[in-house]
């Protein structure tokens, strides 16, 4: 930004000089070509600046975060830990109250599979029947060959 500053003093002073020379200049406009132009200079070197003072909070926050997640993932894996146990203890006490009630209903559904099986056997046995009925209904309609 200081050689700007020089680069800048030395164009004025240039200006200046040639100002005097046989040649007529419009010095205003070229001030403020003068003047855009390290108006722009400047800003470019601000969002230079800006840019790495961005990166910089950055990785700032990323240190003062990566701590934070590491605590996190640790008592993640202690809740994680603390479950098991709980869901095993769960477990063991409702593994004997479903056994009890799979027992209590398996003679149930045996006593009533042994009461639909005759009759699905009887629906099948009729179903085929009628297919044979319509089949052979079906036939006798055709014409003979």
């Amino acid at each position: 930004m200081k050689f700007s500053i020089v680069a800048a003093l030395v164009v004025v002073l240039a200006i200046g000089c040639e100002s005097s020379s046989l040649v007529k200049r419009d010095i205003p406009a070229e001030i403020e070509t003068l003047t855009k132009y390290f108006q722009d200079a400047i800003e470019k070197v601000k969002s230079h600046e800006l840019i790495s003072q961005a990166q910089g909070y950055l990785e700032e926050g990323k240190t003062q975060i990566t701590p934070l997640t590491d605590k996190v993932q640790e008592h993640a894996e202690k809740i994680q830990e603390q479950m098991k146990s709980f869901v095993s203890d769960i477990e063991k006490q409702v593994r004997p109250m479903a056994d009890n009630l799979q027992a209590q209903f398996m003679p149930l559904v045996d006593k009533m599979q042994a009461q639909f099986k005759p009759l699905a056997d009887d629906l099948q046995a009729q179903m085929e029947q009628l297919f044979q009925t319509v089949v052979d209904q079906t036939k006798a309609l055709l014409p003979p060959q």
